[in-house]
């Protein structure tokens, strides 16, 4: 059967960052050019910074790690995250591996609008940052072959895009809080939100604003409350209205330093994403890893079950909602799959 559910419980700079566990080695953060980067529109940018993240000796199998919409490399290095992954006989253990975390375009220290060019950046989408990746990982880093492509929530999404633009590149690859199907229903509708937040905000002034708009704030606020967290962890959080309040109130004061630009493009970028028509093109062993209760990715719309049938040998590993897991930020805690993401890593063939 093509697809099954388990249920259960050059360079440029190289910095050393300070270590966010004590049991893994230090990560590294390094920046390599990608000179005459062609987007998906046509446009092509003279110099394309690309920042990224190292754990790990360059010697070790390669293995690619990305982050989400908003995040950059620095956002998966959290004791949850790395903390369950790169240490000493952990899954990914960095004296065997070598880590790589890239910013994708439009995220972190990678080129983005706000770097000056504002609404005059080049239009991205999720194909343009993998094919920059892709160029880091081969021209940048020198590596013709990965072990491993995972990432969560849009890392998710640009591992599926991984496997279906560069099919023979990996191994293995582990999808985490997404889905191989175009985007569409509740996450596009709520991601509308925060993009039409900033368009319709009068300071926005078509990119050209003088100070930030603050319209979209709310609206990002609004979508994560509504796609994040867990029916039954919210549920544990706020179990009543004056504490629902005092999340709400907590996460509208918050600290929110984003650049509207940044954010609209980031968002923007998953609007044509849809790597469903080159699923039978996978090659590499697939092992997909949802939680149950993801707001964004509901399993019970029937869509993964219907994509896995097209990849031979492909699984779903779907994490049970409980108190404990977070509905899309559940694959935050590789503690709840750590285990079958280990034997994929053990028993995946090489791809000739």
């Amino acid at each position: 059967m093509n697809g099954w559910r388990i249920a259960a419980a050059a360079l440029l700079a190289l910095v050393a960052l300070p270590a966010m566990a004590a049991d893994y080695p230090a990560p590294k953060q390094g920046e390599w050019i990608a000179r005459d980067f062609r987007f998906h529109t046509g446009e092509v940018m003279p110099e394309l910074r690309i920042a990224y993240t190292t754990i790990g000796a360059p010697g070790g199998q390669p293995v690619l790690v990305l982050h989400g919409t908003t995040g950059s490399a620095a956002s998966l290095l959290t004791p949850a995250f790395a903390g369950e992954l790169f240490g000493p006989g952990q899954p990914l253990d960095a004296t065997k591996y070598f880590v790589i975390l890239p910013d994708a375009i439009g995220h972190g220290k990678t080129s983005k609008p706000s770097d000056g060019l504002k609404a005059a950046f080049p239009r991205y989408n999720y194909d343009d940052m993998v094919d920059a990746q892709y160029r880091l990982v081969k021209e940048g880093l020198g590596i013709p072959h990965l072990r491993l492509v995972m990432g969560n929530s849009m890392g998710g999404m640009l591992s599926w895009t991984w496997a279906t633009r560069y099919p023979g590149f990996m191994d293995a690859v582990a999808p985490m809080a997404s889905q191989p199907t175009a985007m569409s229903s509740r996450n596009w509708m709520l991601r509308r939100l925060i993009i039409d937040g900033i368009r319709k905000d009068p300071a926005w002034q078509g990119g050209n604003y003088t100070t930030q708009p603050t319209a979209f704030r709310s609206a990002a606020v609004f979508y994560n409350i509504a796609t994040n967290g867990g029916t039954l962890a919210t549920q544990k959080l706020a179990p009543t209205r004056a504490a629902a309040d005092k999340v709400l109130d907590e996460r509208l004061a918050a600290p929110f330093t984003a650049d509207a630009n940044d954010y609209l493009y980031q968002w923007e970028s998953s609007g044509d994403y849809d790597p469903s028509p080159g699923l039978e093109k996978i090659r590499a062993r697939v092992l997909v890893i949802n939680a149950a209760d993801d707001e964004r990715n509901p399993p019970e719309t029937g869509l993964m079950d219907a994509a896995l049938k097209r990849i031979p040998g492909a699984t779903l590993f779907l994490i049970p909602a409980s108190v404990d897991t977070r509905g899309h930020g559940t694959t935050g805690m590789a503690k709840f799959y750590a285990a079958p993401l280990a034997e994929l890593l053990k028993t995946a063939p090489t791809v000739q």
